[in-house]
């Protein structure tokens, strides 16, 4: 089973729904891979188009499927709203390697509430970087 590590870009968001009526949003994305969950920090007043230009980092294998990245509102005072998510399938990025920041739709309730920009690396691990000898792999020994 190959492991490594999933170094994920997140750009920004364009065209998101406005969930604050009377001044603009202020999003930010929590970004779920299996088990593992982050937090991007909060584009203050932003609205709609926010920037974040950031990068988070899981160590994943291949039984790793998806990532998702939910877009939330912060709220003072009150529960945060759900803005929308991106369901990004991680299938390709094991043989590729790496993907430039792409586009992704973000949905809620099967509908179109805008889009995120993402760009996304794989690094496997090497079996040496985990601390086994050629012996413990599988490695030819002489013997004596």
């Amino acid at each position: 089973m190959v492991q490594g590590t999933l170094e994920v870009l997140l750009v920004g968001a364009k065209g998101l729904e406005n969930t604050d009526y009377l001044c603009n949003m202020d999003p930010y994305a929590v970004l779920k891979c299996r088990s593992q969950e982050q937090k991007s920090s909060v584009a203050s007043g932003k609205g709609s188009d926010p920037e974040w230009n950031e990068t988070f980092m899981f160590s994943v294998t291949h039984n790793a499927t998806e990532l998702i990245i939910k877009l939330m509102d912060s709220d003072s005072g009150t529960d945060d709203d759900f803005v929308g998510e991106a369901t990004i399938s991680l299938e390709a990025i094991y043989t590729e390697g790496s993907i430039p920041p792409t586009v992704y739709n973000v949905v809620k309730e099967e509908e179109y509430r805008g889009e995120i920009k993402v760009g996304l690396t794989f690094t496997p691990e090497d079996d040496r970087d985990r601390g086994l000898s050629e012996e413990d792999i599988g490695g030819w020994k002489q013997s004596s």
